[in-house]
Parts: structure tokens; C-alpha cells; sequence
């Protein structure tokens, strides 16, 4: 179980423990072990020289750079200083990236090297002057003021330190915001608590030995919680990524024992496969007696999965037919529900207790109910104090009797599992008053392996229309294949949804939705709203007329529109099959 804070959950290792080692860092093809004596070294002076630079107490610090072990460090040098780490996304939008500094009222910040070349270099630039830097001891950092390792030789370990309240902020962690401004999450130190003691009392049981692979965003809670708080608390392995074309070869070696992503990686994942094996010819195999044993079993080893008894997947929803393709191979992918508001303590899929297409059952002590609009709500040890600085938005966040409102709808079927059906704010109202739910019929769709990103728009339509990107696999395929299978997906659609929920037709865009261009979130969330107002005109274009069904973005000809590159950790994805 968890210590008081995570400091003291340091301290305790460093206490009884200090020669074990903890986080295994790449740098330039050679490996830089921390033990966790080394590790709370580290820590405490870098404490000693934050506490020397004259903050106020609880001050914001921020934090930027690929997921790293000084990162972490960073993170935990920052608490035991009294103050309070905020993750920036390694490529977050400047106009973002200003607003969180502002906000946060952030005056200091840790720099670490991008996994895209230019990245850290573009967000230093675009920093307000006069915000003191320091760098992290990375190639690929760009130029501060002041360096870490600088900093830890000249001072000496701080012992003192200050002793604060339970429901102290622990994180400050801001929405990757799919619609407004992010909001700052405020999470105490009792809130990381409950959701961790409860998780490892109700979920999980730790290995003997546990190694974990940090990749996704440590901006995120997801990687925050499941791999800092939870690496630390149960004194994993924690390995870190370099470059992202070295992806597939990390994840080999290091063949961690779990293993958690959002929708889009495993995408990329089965994109990978079958850019190697058509799906015809996967079936046949998996079909033969015996042999679809060993391969399975040799998939899941070039992988670096072998270790994995079950896979997460956690941010945003999974279509079911996406869940059973893994399964088919071996590979058992359980959903998690919940929210940074609630620090991730929801509802969870478990071996024994899942269901397609639900997100598993609410955790215990989740006081989890449903309204009688059908939003989900929870009330726990773990749910937020509220939101940094914005009063407002943390009474609109809770009902008048304390319940955390999620903004999603949902049900629980019979046996107590419970389903997603959306967003209530996504929901849109056709030219015909009907109200429609985007969600399910992108995940219907989303069975098709050569679409990527979806996006259903239908507000003042009289039917929706589908947006969506092709993945990497559906690009190779010879357009009339590709219109006449995706035709056949649609009509298959359309006979499972209400009438006024099936898809006009399906258009087709062929730039690539991403952070930089703002229609979709760091973690790969699409932005509705903005994707609706940068397609407007073609929208509007393609509403006058039912047919074809499958059309192509690039036949209209209207204002130019913004292209973004796309994020290489996800582009590399591909090569794990």
C-alpha cells in the first residue's frame, strides 16, 4: 500500500531498499541505471536547490520533455520542495502552453529533450520571457540557464522535508480539454491514496517482480497514476523510451509485465500486423490446429508481450469488434473507465469479469450511481477538490449533493456491467429534431481496419455524416476495394442503429488529425467541435446530395486547410506487429 505521500514512499524504499534498482534510462544506445538510494539522492538536492531559489510555498512548477527518469525525479524533487508539479504535453499547442503557464501562474520550469526533433526547441521559444529554466541531462535539451546536474553538486541533500496536510494538492493536472480551455485537476494526497490502496486492494495483485514501460504522456493521468505513483508504491522497473523508430525493439527488450495504451496505439498495433499479414491470411492461420498455438505465442514474444497477462486500455472507448480481433490472437484487452477528475477510479474490466463492449463493473467504494438522465456519476475518497483557480467550474462539476458529474450516459446491464453510450454534450440534433448519439456508430464503424480517426457530424443535417482518416493500411489499398468494402460496413452499420442515427454517407479527408493542427487532444481524443468548424464548408458541400456514399475530401475545392505532422511515437506504433 501506498505511504502518506509519494515522498514518503520514496523514502521508505531508499530506507529499506536502497540498492534496488528502480528507473532504467536510454541514453544514446547506453543504459543509466538509478537504484533508489541514488534516486532519492537525486531528489533531495534538487529539493535543496528548488527550496533555495525562494518560492512561495505550493508554488506551480512545471515540467516538459519526452517521459524520462529525470522526469520523474523532477516530479518528486518539486513535492519534497513543498511545491507543485505541472506536466506539459511534449507538443503542446502555444496557444495552450500559454494559458497553462498563465493560469498556473508558473514561473519555473524542468526542460527535457522531445522524441520529435524540434519540438522541445518550439516550446522553449514559445515560453513567456523571463521563466526560469532548467534543463534536464539529456541530448536533445535545448539551451537553459540553469542544468540539473549543475544544480544537485552544488547542493547538499535536503532532510527537512515539510510535513503537509492529506488534502494538500499532490497533482495539479490539466485536462487535455476536447471542448474550451483545459482546466487544472486539483488532486490531494489522500486522493492518490484511495484510488491506489483501493486499486491494489480490488484489482490487482503485484508480481515479485514488475517492470513497466513508460511511453505514453507523463501530462496525462493515465501514465502519471499506472506508471509513476503505481512503479513507485509497488517498486517496479521502470523503463523509459529514447527515440520513437526504436519503439519496437525497447518494448522487445524490456518485455514488461504491463502493458496499458490508448485506442489509438492498438490501432497502430493491428495496422502493424496486418501490414504484414492480410487478414485473410490471418484467419487461416489462426485456424489451423496446433500451429495457431505457436504463433500466437511468437507474435506475443517479438512484441515484448510475452510477460503481459492482460493489456489496458484506458483514455477513450474501444469498439468491441477491436477487443475480439486481439482476443483472436491471444491477446486479452481489459477497458478502464474514469476520469482525472476522479483520479481514474471508476469502472474496470478484470480476467473473469468483462464483457464486450461494456467498460467492466464499477469498482468497490466508487459510490457510483446513475442519474435519472442517465449520467454517470461517482462520489469517493479520490474524487478532485476541484479545479484550479476556477470556482465556477468546480460547482457545475458536482450536483447539489456531492456527486462527481462525469458528462458521460451510460447503463448497467443485468449483471451489474456498465456501458458508455457518450458524450451528453456530443449529442446533436438533426434538421429533423431528432437527437443523436455519435459515439456507438463510430464504434460500430470503427471494425473497419482501414479507417482511423471518425468523427460522426449531423447538427442542422438531415443525416449524419461520417468524417474519417485512413490508417496507414487503408492507404495501400486500391480505392474502388476500399469504397466498395467501406459500402458494405456502412449498410452493416445502418441496419444496427435508429433510423435517424445512420450515416448518410462517409467522407474521407486525407490530412492526418493531430495536435498541432487542434482536432484531436494529446491523447489522441477527437476535438468535435473543432473538427465540425474546420470541415464547415465541405460539410455543407456534401449534405446537399446522398450519393456516393463514399466520397473523397480531396474532390472539393474550397478554402485551404491546415495539414499537421504526424506524432512519430504513434507512426512507429506499427512496427510492434
Amino acid at each position: 500500500m501506498m505511504q502518506r505521500t509519494l515522498i514518503d514512499t520514496l523514502l521508505d524504499w531508499e530506507s529499506r531498499a536502497p540498492d534496488r534498482p528502480w528507473l532504467f534510462q536510454p541514453v544514446e544506445g547506453a543504459g543509466r541505471t538509478f537504484t533508489f538510494a541514488q534516486a532519492a539522492d537525486q531528489v533531495r538536492r534538487m529539493a535543496a536547490a528548488i527550496r533555495a531559489m525562494g518560492l512561495a510555498p505550493g508554488s506551480r512548477i512545471a515540467i516538459s520533455g519526452r517521459n524520462t527518469a529525470h522526469w520523474i525525479l523532477a516530479d518528486l524533487a518539486i513535492a519534497m520542495a513543498g511545491h507543485v508539479a505541472v506536466g506539459l504535453y511534449p507538443r503542446q499547442g502555444q496557444a495552450t502552453l500559454g494559458y497553462i503557464v498563465e493560469h498556473a501562474e508558473i514561473d519555473t520550469i524542468f526542460v527535457g529533450p522531445s522524441l520529435m526533433a524540434g519540438d522541445a526547441d518550439e516550446l522553449v521559444a514559445s515560453l513567456p520571457k523571463g521563466l526560469r529554466r532548467i534543463g534536464l541531462p539529456y541530448p536533445g535539451t535545448p539551451a537553459t540557464e540553469l542544468h540539473w546536474d549543475e544544480l544537485v553538486v552544488a547542493h547538499q541533500p535536503l532532510h527537512d522535508a515539510p510535513q503537509v496536510e492529506d488534502g494538500a494538492t499532490a497533482m495539479l493536472i490539466y485536462t487535455s480539454g476536447t471542448s474550451g480551455k483545459p482546466k487544472g485537476v486539483m488532486l490531494s494526497h489522500a486522493n492518490l491514496r484511495f484510488a491506489v490502496d483501493n486499486i491494489l486492494r480490488h484489482t490487482m495483485t503485484p508480481l515479485p517482480r514488475e517492470v513497466l514501460f513508460s511511453y505514453l504522456p507523463l501530462a496525462h493521468l493515465m501514465e502519471r497514476l499506472f506508471g509513476e505513483v503505481f512503479g513507485l508504491v509497488i517498486g517496479a522497473e521502470m523503463h523509459f523510451l529514447e527515440r520513437p523508430e526504436e519503439l519496437a525493439a525497447t518494448l522487445a527488450r524490456v518485455a514488461p509485465t504491463r502493458f496499458s495504451g490508448v485506442p489509438l496505439v492498438y490501432s497502430r498495433i493491428q495496422g502493424g500486423i496486418l501490414g504484414r499479414i492480410p487478414q485473410r491470411k490471418l484467419d487461416r492461420m489462426l485456424r489451423i490446429p496446433l500451429f495457431n498455438t505457436w504463433f500466437k505465442r511468437t507474435l506475443r514474444r517479438k512484441m515484448g508481450l510475452q510477460n503481459v497477462e492482460s493489456l489496458g486500455v484506458g483514455a477513450a472507448a474501444m469498439p468491441a469488434a477491436q477487443v475480439e480481433w486481439f482476443r483472436r490472437l491471444g491477446l486479452d484487452l481489459y477497458q478502464g473507465y474514469g476520469m482525472t477528475e476522479n483520479c481514474a477510479y471508476a469502472a474496470l474490466e478484470l480476467p473473469g469479469a468483462s464483457r464486450p463492449g461494456s467498460v467492466g463493473k464499477p469498482l468497490p467504494e466508487s459510490g457510483f450511481r446513475i442519474a435519472s438522465d442517465g449520467e454517470i456519476q461517482f462520489r469517493h475518497g479520490a474524487v478532485m477538490a476541484g479545479y484550479f483557480k476556477d470556482e465556477e467550474k468546480t460547482r457545475e462539476a458536482f450536483t447539489s449533493d456531492g456527486w462527481l458529474r462525469t458528462g458521460d450516459r451510460g447503463h448497467l446491464d443485468e449483471d451489474g456491467f456498465l456501458y458508455v453510450t457518450g458524450r451528453i454534450k456530443d449529442e446533436f440534433k438533426t434538421a429533423k429534431g431528432k437527437y443523436v448519439v455519435p459515439a456507438p456508430v463510430e464504434n460500430r464503424l470503427a471494425r473497419n481496419t482501414d479507417l482511423e480517426q471518425l468523427c460522426l457530424v449531423g447538427s442542422g443535417l438531415n443525416q449524419p455524416i461520417m468524417l474519417a482518416t485512413l490508417s496507414a493500411n487503408g492507404k495501400l489499398r486500391p480505392q474502388r476495394d476500399l469504397e466498395l468494402q467501406l459500402a458494405a460496413d456502412i449498410r452493416e452499420v445502418n441496419a444496427e442503429v435508429e433510423a435517424d442515427a445512420r450515416i448518410a454517407k462517409c467522407v474521407i479527408v486525407d490530412e492526418a488529425w493531430t495536435p498541432d493542427n487542434g482536432l484531436v487532444t494529446p491523447t489522441g481524443k477527437v476535438k468535435r467541435a473543432e473538427v465540425e468548424d474546420h470541415y464547415r464548408e465541405l460539410i455543407a458541400y456534401e449534405a446537399r446530395t446522398r450519393e456516393p456514399v463514399v466520397c473523397w475530401g480531396r474532390d472539393f475545392v474550397g478554402p485551404v486547410r491546415y495539414g499537421g505532422r504526424a506524432d512519430p511515437l504513434v507512426q512507429n506504433l506499427a512496427k510492434l506487429g
